[in-house]
């Protein structure tokens, strides 16, 4: 499955808010240095959909905060 994701780093709490177009706005509050907040969005995702990290995968956007990211819901153990 493929979502496009927007992602808002250095927010003061972790939420996922799903918008009417099946798009994803991600909260994160990692910085965006060094790769760290793609690292706490991969995580975020695999858990909000129950999938190991390895199964999330982005895509486009890895220095943007628009990214399409692709998930593994076949991985679901």
């Amino acid at each position: 499955m493929k979502r496009q994701v927007k992602v808002k780093p250095n927010s003061k709490a972790q939420k996922i808010i799903e918008e009417v177009d099946g798009s994803l706005t991600i909260h994160l509050k990692s910085p965006p240095v060094d790769g760290k907040a793609n690292e706490e969005l991969i995580k975020l995702l695999a858990q909000k959909f129950q999938v190991p990290k390895s199964g999330v995968r982005i895509q486009t956007g890895l220095s943007s905060r628009n990214k399409l990211v692709e998930i593994d819901v076949d991985d679901r153990s």
